[in-house]
């Protein structure tokens, strides 16, 4: 006799997917250097404050810029946000941020440090440095260089216990620190999840649900988590990828998403460490190109190395939007690949969208429930 539930499962599996959203291109942010195709802002890492009020964007370019979400969501003279239909909006960075800051070194990773507001803001660069800048007062206000010289891929934070941080290096190793330690930031713990060979951490990331748990994704294509309170051996490890994992994210308390450059995002269930789906269709095989989750709409983006932006159902491993690159007339070029995407964590019915890409320009999409 057939199982009933195996049948449900094949009759999911063979369902098409299908986009329940309307995504229409709001606003186009760029520079002189990103219509001359030079590369030098590209634009590797985008994150909304926990409010959804701010975006930061950080990069090639040595600046992190802080824009208003307000003044990049596309407005008429009333103040109403325009239709579908309308053109989007061009703007230049100079004048759609509110500021910016330079920094030492090209960044790797940023991440706004919870239960703060939008206060303090902490990146992590190629030079192996980790900063944590006041944005009031819109400089650094603690720097912690623990990783040999080594590129820092990821950083993150506990959130409950936000001064708690991690950061993921080439070093191989993940460390956790904390500011109120003293010391430049005290290593309270260290993992290096491949013991017998230095593989580089590409991503770090807290169960921001339920529990101690923190993730790390590694160039050795597995995904390992551990427990903060006793970090000597992984509580278990995720083993599918054929290349480097590159981001993790917790979709919910036991859920997790992966992106490697074997060109495929995985979903796992944490508990038996089984895949759940796979999601192909976009182009990854050298670069990091960005993954977001939106946990209020199930969605799930990510770039590719064909400069297009997709757009993933939680339920179906095929992509339900895809946004292809721009003419060539429009940029004077046929080149480049989107770097980042970043979800605003808000509305269940409509959502905004960021993607930055490898010429330092950032696309605003809107999108709307059907």
């Amino acid at each position: 006799m057939t199982d009933i539930s195996s049948i449900l499962h094949q009759d999911q599996e063979e369902e098409k997917a299908r986009c329940e959203w309307d995504f229409h291109l709001s606003t186009i942010i760029s520079s002189c250097n990103s219509l001359s195709g030079s590369g030098c802002d590209t634009i590797g890492v985008l994150e909304f404050d926990p409010c959804g009020n701010f975006l930061a964007s950080g990069g090639i370019a040595r600046k992190i810029r802080i824009y208003a979400v307000k003044s990049l969501l596309q407005e008429g003279e009333e103040g109403e946000r325009r239709t579908s239909t309308g053109a989007p909006l061009s703007l230049d960075h100079g004048n759609a941020c509110d500021f910016f800051m330079c920094t030492p070194a090209r960044l790797g990773s940023l991440k706004w440090k919870p239960g703060l507001g939008s206060r303090v803001l902490g990146s992590g660069d190629y030079d192996g440095v980790v900063m944590e800048y006041d944005l009031e007062k819109k400089m650094p206000v603690f720097e912690r260089d623990e990783h040999g010289g080594r590129r820092v891929w990821s950083i993150d934070y506990c959130h409950s216990d936000p001064f708690l941080g991690a950061s993921g290096s080439d070093d191989g190793t993940m460390q956790m620190w904390d500011p109120r330690c003293g010391d430049n930031g005290k290593c309270l713990a260290m993992v290096q999840p491949t013991k017998e060979y230095s593989t580089p951490v590409c991503c770090v990331e807290f169960n921001p649900f339920k529990g101690p748990i923190v993730a790390v994704g590694c160039a050795d294509r597995r995904v390992y988590a551990y427990d903060m309170r006793k970090m000597v051996d992984p509580l278990f490890i995720l083993d599918g990828h054929q290349k480097a994992v590159t981001y993790i994210r917790f979709i919910d308390e036991r859920t997790i998403i992966s992106s490697s450059i074997d060109g495929c995002l995985k979903m796992w269930n944490a508990e038996d460490q089984k895949v759940l789906r796979t999601y192909k269709g976009h182009n990854n095989s050298r670069r990091f190109v960005g993954l977001s989750v939106w946990k209020p709409g199930g969605l799930i983006c990510c770039g590719s190395e064909s400069n297009q932006v997709f757009v993933y159902d939680k339920r179906w491993g095929e992509p339900i939007w895809v946004y292809g690159r721009e003419p060539i007339g429009l940029t004077g070029h046929d080149h480049g690949f989107v770097s980042s995407v970043c979800w605003q964590q808000k509305d269940e019915n409509q959502c905004t969208l960021v993607a930055g890409d490898s010429d330092g320009v950032l696309r605003v999409f809107n999108g709307k429930k059907r």
